[in-house]
């Protein structure tokens, strides 16, 4: 599970980054509330939060009863919360679709390549 999942992050670490570089190229703001996201910042952050799964990950699959189940529910629940701050950010509607569509881009990455290697 854990080269998997490092690998996963690795992917959707560079994933996210692309969504913000072709967002950025196709003239929508990384900007919130008049500050610049750095581009390093979308990477660094999908690493950070994705490494916390495989750490929620390891902790269930030593003791849920259902560790894939509650992993893929605890995550996406954890997702749909993080795409707060985005919704409510002082920003632009596109800058907005913009930082949830890399969230989701990221769960859509390494949720499932965490949980097929989880016991059902």
């Amino acid at each position: 599970m854990l080269v998997a999942g490092v690998a996963a992050t690795a992917v959707a670490s560079v994933a996210t980054t692309l969504v913000a570089v072709a967002g950025r190229a196709a003239g929508i703001s990384l900007d919130i509330s008049e500050a610049p996201i750095p581009v390093v910042g979308f990477a660094s952050l999908t690493a950070i939060f994705s490494l916390v799964g495989l750490v929620l990950a390891a902790v269930l699959r030593r003791f849920a009863r259902r560790p894939r189940s509650t992993f893929v529910r605890t995550t996406v629940a954890l997702t749909v919360l993080s795409l707060v701050p985005d919704v409510i950010a002082d920003a632009t509607a596109d800058t907005k679709v913009l930082l949830i569509l890399t969230h989701l881009v990221a769960a859509a990455i390494v949720i499932p390549v965490v949980a097929r290697r989880l016991p059902a």
